[in-house]
């Protein structure tokens, strides 16, 4: 974090906690490979076993369905890999999952959204219950929740009625984590895609929660880690740093009500400046700390680029194109027209955000001119 800067973009990625930079110094210490049966590897394997257990407890499943992964992108395209005879999928997917369920070539049904997000189980159901030739089976791939709008998915409803017509679900939870009840909200998955950057761990580690006893092939091929599901020697110091971030953010109520409040005040000060700023699915269930606002007339990247001048990080939506702002294609799904969707800016907060924080924020959206012509979507 930037000294006198408010970070507001914890969707993408959010700071590493203390408690997992102190975890990762104390792991590097460690020289041993987790696969040896010498002093030093066991000390190894005792982190990343501790880490599973503490992974697969904010998860609300057994630590031997705990697959350590490189991230959520890792563990989508591990999944939507595995042979299937059709996915069915929503609107709504991050990036990640649309392009792994696209690389994979299987046939896919896209059940479409509602003015606020959610999918409609109906539609759902519909498309599960098409017929299938008997030997193919179909995956269900809805995530837990949205990193543009915050939408909330009944992950637990769509998986029982996977379930009901034969069918597997698979559920991007890297927003969720941390966030929501997780046990609660995916725990009727089958697979279910967790990354730790997004919770206050270091980038470049996650895990895919593999329930039941059904096969799925590797990814990565090469030595037998992972009990076979994942080879490559195991990233001993960031899964220490991953499993710190866990226990940092299980049973956290009360930060949960903190966010709550902060992004009700958020919402107040982008609606009541003038402009006509509205939050996107105001009425739906949401994470509470996520606000996705659409800005009339506006530019969602010179937006972006505004606050940035004035001190303010945000976003124009997910952070998945290597720096570029593009028209938000969930929002497209929702129902917003092209040039509303191409105004829309994401304000998402976390565990570092205070105070001092909404002030500079206010600051900085009252002083952006309704009239400067700059500012104006005019694409």
């Amino acid at each position: 974090m930037t000294v006198g800067r408010a970070y507001l973009d914890h969707n993408a990625t959010t700071p590493l906690r203390p408690e997992a930079q102190a975890a990762m110094i104390g792991a590097m210490t460690v020289t041993g490979n987790p696969s040896s049966v010498h002093a030093e590897g066991r000390a190894a394997r005792h982190i990343v076993e501790s880490a599973r257990a503490d992974v697969a407890a904010l998860a609300g499943c057994e630590p031997s369905a705990v697959v350590f992964t490189s991230g959520a992108t890792e563990a989508a395209s591990t999944v939507m890999r595995a042979g299937w005879g059709e996915i069915v999928t929503s609107a709504a997917e991050h990036p990640a999952v649309a392009a792994a369920i696209a690389a994979s070539g299987v046939p896919t049904v896209v059940v479409p959204l509602s003015r606020d997000g959610g999918v409609e189980l109906r539609a759902v159901e519909a498309a599960l219950g098409a017929p299938l030739p008997v030997s193919a089976r179909r995956l269900l791939v809805v995530q837990a929740a949205n990193g543009e709008t915050g939408t909330i998915q009944p992950v637990a409803d769509l998986a029982r009625l996977a379930h009901a017509h034969g069918a597997l679900m698979f559920t991007d939870a890297a927003q969720a984590a941390g966030k929501l009840d997780l046990p609660a909200c995916v725990g009727e998955a089958d697979y279910v895609a967790l990354s730790a950057h997004k919770l206050g761990g270091p980038q470049g580690i996650g895990a895919l929660v593999v329930r039941g006893p059904q096969a799925l092939p590797p990814l990565l091929v090469g030595g037998g880690q992972e009990r076979g599901r994942r080879a490559g020697t195991e990233a001993v110091t960031m899964i220490a740093g991953f499993a710190a971030a866990v226990g940092a953010v299980r049973g956290q109520a009360a930060e949960r009500v903190r966010l709550r409040a902060l992004r009700d005040e958020v919402e107040g000060i982008v609606t009541t400046a003038g402009g006509g700023a509205r939050v996107v699915a105001a009425g739906a269930k949401r994470l509470p700390n996520t606000v996705s606002v659409i800005c009339p007339g506006r530019r969602s990247e010179t937006l972006v680029i505004a606050l940035d001048l004035a001190g303010v990080a945000v976003s124009a939506g997910s952070a998945c194109s290597s720096g570029k702002v593009r028209r938000s294609g969930v929002l497209e799904a929702m129902g917003y027209g092209p040039d509303e969707a191409a105004s829309a800016i994401r304000i998402s907060l976390g565990w570092s955000t205070t105070r001092a924080d909404i002030e500079r924020l206010r600051a900085a959206w009252a002083a952006i001119d309704p009239g400067d012509a700059r500012l104006r979507n005019v694409a």
